[in-house]
């Protein structure tokens, strides 16, 4: 359930905009990102980004809890990620005036969803890449091979696929039941999968994209 203190979010909707970007490890959402950052000026912040920022930073209070989540695929505390998420956002607005976002990787699960709508802002949409297991493994593995990441390796796959069945489908399920949900099939090549992605989310976000 929600939570029951009605604070007052951060931003408002109706002057932020804000579309959550959910996807399986290795269903191409930094790529898809990328491109609509250039095309429709989205300022895009990545959980996951932000979250190796915050392990590296000298004298981080988190460092070490999100160095120990992520090499066991486990989810970092909801309130580190929010908390990160927000300050990302203020910067970004004070520095460039932008208030677009894709949010990429996050929310992972339910109680983070409805966190980040009541202390952030309430997201416009999902924007969900659906990708068969066996083709983000193979990619990933690909990836794995130059990426330097402690996560790109069979084991750690197969730990981020289970949770991401477990914890992040359901938030999925929930927005798609607010009709908050724009699925695009994330199997056939980058150029594919955006003109897909520009052509549904064009028809929901009409002059808002």
């Amino acid at each position: 359930m929600p939570p029951t203190n009605q604070s007052t979010p951060a931003f408002s909707p109706a002057d932020v905009t804000v579309l959550f970007v959910l996807g399986g490890p290795g269903a191409g959402k930094g790529t898809q990102c990328a491109r609509l950052v250039r095309d429709y000026h989205f300022t895009h912040l990545s959980a996951g980004d932000l979250l190796r920022a915050e392990q590296d930073r000298p004298g981080s209070q988190y460092g070490q809890l999100i160095k120990d989540c992520i090499k066991n695929g486990a989810i970092v505390p909801m309130e580190v990620t929010v908390a990160l998420l927000e300050k990302a956002m203020r910067d970004t607005i004070s520095a460039t005036g932008n208030k677009k976002f894709l949010i990429d990787g996050f929310p992972r699960k339910m109680d983070q969803a409805f966190k980040f709508e009541e202390v952030v802002c309430p997201a416009r949409l999902v924007l969900f890449y659906d990708c068969p297991e066996a083709v983000m493994e193979r990619r990933l593995l690909e990836r794995g091979k130059t990426s330097g990441r402690a996560d790109d390796n069979e084991e750690s796959i197969r730990k981020r696929f289970r949770t991401f069945v477990e914890t992040s489908m359901p938030v999925v399920d929930h927005y798609d039941a607010e009709n908050r949900v724009v699925k695009v099939d994330a199997t056939p090549p980058p150029d594919q999968v955006y003109a897909e992605t520009q052509v549904k989310l064009k028809k929901v976000l009409g002059d808002k994209l």
